[in-house]
């Protein structure tokens, strides 16, 4: 009889052993299962049209405008600088979202010349901020100034077609 009492409370203590290891198994999965959630909810929703604008100058004359659809990873769409008293440059954008980021081409019309630019962006909520560009003295060409902030910043607007 002592025999059997020692055997079932012995295979009680090793099942409690094993069931306490499958529960602290279980808590990591369920924590990194939680952190890809939260890592999803900071992307942006795909399958989706966002349009922008950002108006610059001294009277805030000059206006950019990007509607882009986001499906995927895949991003393409049109963007638009429109300044008061210069040709304006109105093309396409095509690139990739990686989480928040987007890193695009802008192949564009200006004077009647068709050229590109590389942009970079990222998503913020109801906001799209852009790398800035600055001049290459050397291609005597604007060029996206990826050691930049994004520090132009477009406000969300209604898109219409």
């Amino acid at each position: 009889m002592k025999i059997k009492l020692y055997a079932l409370l012995l295979s009680g203590a090793l099942f409690a052993s094993c069931a306490g290891n499958r529960s602290n198994s279980n808590t990591d999965t369920l924590s990194k299962k939680d952190t890809a959630q939260a890592n999803a909810a900071d992307a942006p929703p795909v399958n989706m049209q966002y349009c922008f604008y950002h108006t610059d100058g001294t009277q805030a004359q000059d206006t950019t405008m990007v509607n882009m659809l986001i499906n995927g990873d895949k991003v393409t769409g049109k963007m638009s600088w429109i300044p008061k008293e210069k040709d304006a440059r109105k093309g396409d954008i095509t690139g990739i979202l990686k989480g928040n980021a987007i890193k695009a081409v802008w192949t564009f019309m200006q004077e009647g010349a068709k050229d590109t630019v590389s942009v970079e962006f990222q998503l913020r909520g109801n906001a799209l901020a852009q790398k800035p560009y600055q001049y290459d003295a050397k291609t005597g060409r604007q060029q996206t100034n990826t050691n930049a902030d994004y520090s132009v910043i477009y406000s969300m607007k209604n898109c219409t077609n």
